[in-house]
């Protein structure tokens, strides 16, 4: 069963996050991804995310995968309990997921029923193609990227930031020019897409 919960910003729904879980999350161990932060000049929401998760009562294992070996990729993936995924820019994360194979591996975990909170970037990757967002990233971050076709586990495409700053302009942008082409799915920093298997749910205002 198929077990989203995909954010803008996660401490902002963090109090949403034990609803999804039916309280179960206490006690989980989470692979947190920060890749897509790692070259970003603002990333407050990395540490953020860390505290509330932690407030939770689930233990973080960083996991970096542009310097993790594939092995350990796999292993720390596979063992712990969730997938956390941060924000940051996305062709960038998609790039180090390609070429690492952590993209095949999530993959086949969230298919196996792990469950996968994205943060914006984090969100997004899951998209079938991460083009959407060419005007909300810098795509000169990721010059080895051949190809913008994504993850793929979700059908829709989430639009993180919808009416906040910095992104507000930008969102409204990619909403005028591509709502009538693909399926955006445009969220704000206080909503969150939940998804249960075929169940897609905008939670938050």
């Amino acid at each position: 069963m198929k077990r989203l919960f995909l954010t803008s910003s996660f401490a902002d729904v963090a109090d949403l996050f034990p609803l999804f879980t039916k309280g179960s999350c206490k006690g989980k161990t989470v692979t947190f991804i920060p890749t897509a932060s790692i070259h970003e000049t603002i990333n407050f929401y990395v540490e953020d995310a860390k505290k509330s998760l932690q407030a939770m009562g689930m233990s973080i294992d960083v996991l970096d995968i542009s310097t993790a070996m594939p092995q350990e990729i796999s292993a720390r993936i596979e063992s712990n309990d969730y997938i956390y995924v941060s924000g940051g820019n996305t062709f960038f994360l998609l790039q180090e997921l390609k070429r690492t194979g952590a993209d095949n591996i999530i993959v086949q975990q969230v298919k196996a029923g792990k469950l996968y909170i994205g943060e914006s970037a984090g969100s997004i990757v899951l998209s079938p193609d991460i083009g959407y967002v060419r005007t909300m990233d810098d795509m000169d971050a990721a010059p080895d990227l051949r190809s913008l076709s994504s993850l793929g586990l979700v059908p829709i495409y989430p639009l993180p930031h919808h009416t906040n700053a910095p992104f507000k302009e930008t969102v409204d942008n990619i909403i005028a020019t591509l709502s009538d082409k693909i399926a955006l799915c445009p969220i704000s920093n206080t909503q969150v897409i939940a998804i249960n298997e075929d169940k897609v749910e905008i939670w938050g205002q």
